[in-house]
């Protein structure tokens, strides 16, 4: 089962707009269905505010958000708790996007509240992880995605929680929005060293169940290479605002 995951970002403007997208895809996607076995998880995640006005009934057409906080309630001006979000339907959250780390100073500590958190509340979090271009110049690729992981997914390993529910996108930054997506070879690499690290971090508690994606310039062109490499599924971002490609990309990885 492939998982196929559309960050909306910031995006789009106004709520018929969000509707409009999300009623688009969603009838695609039955339309699928229709035809033939979907054999692909499709996780949607808007913008906080449209959450409550999106919902679907369609099999394996999930919700997810952008992000939460670690706590379930409280004194945190303008924070969303994971409870709030199982409220409203959400199966999925993504944390630790680069575009968080980058602008909202978010460290791997707080991400790693952020992961027990969503855990605990029955959301499966998506961890992003990936090196900047300067990063990939001195060659340090391998050292910020261990130390990513490691420090992301510590307070998972000492509350002894299960690791099943976890996924991880490995988005490298340069490539994010900027039309340059990884090479297939790189990734894989990549993808490789992710999986080994893992092994290390949950040696008894079999981390092959934890899934694998791609983020980072996916179109309908290169999607299905990077499925064919290995990786369970995609995060895809700017792509998935145009539906037609959208469900292009779950098409081409059907096929």
């Amino acid at each position: 089962m492939k998982l196929i995951v559309a960050n909306w970002k910031c995006n789009p403007s106004t709520l018929s707009e969000a509707k409009s997208l999300f009623n688009e895809v969603k009838k695609r996607i039955e339309e699928i269905y229709s035809k033939k076995n979907l054999n692909s998880e499709i996780v949607i995640c808007p913008p906080f505010i449209y959450l409550s006005e999106l919902q679907s009934s369609t099999y394996r057409f999930y919700l997810g958000a952008q992000d939460c906080f670690w706590e379930e309630k409280g004194a945190f001006t303008g924070e969303i708790s994971p409870l709030m979000l199982r409220k409203l339907g959400c199966h999925y959250v993504i944390l630790g996007h680069s575009e968080r780390r980058r602008y909202l100073k978010e460290t791997n500590q707080m991400i790693a509240k952020k992961i027990v958190a969503a855990l605990k509340f029955r959301l499966r979090p998506i961890l992003c992880i990936g090196e900047t271009l300067e990063e990939r110049k001195q060659e340090k690729t391998a050292y910020i995605l261990k130390t990513q992981l490691r420090e992301s997914l510590e307070l998972v390993i000492s509350y002894k929680l299960s690791v099943s529910n976890l996924v991880i996108a490995y988005e490298p930054v340069w490539a994010i929005g900027t039309g340059n997506n990884c090479s297939v070879d790189e990734a894989m690499t990549s993808l490789m060293f992710i999986k080994r690290q893992l092994l290390n971090l949950y040696p008894k508690k079999n981390p092959n169940k934890i899934k694998i994606l791609y983020g980072g310039s996916v179109n309908s062109k290169n999607a299905k290479e990077y499925i064919n490499v290995g990786f369970d599924g995609l995060l895809i971002g700017g792509a998935s605002l145009k539906s037609r490609e959208f469900i292009k990309i779950i098409h081409f990885i059907q096929s």
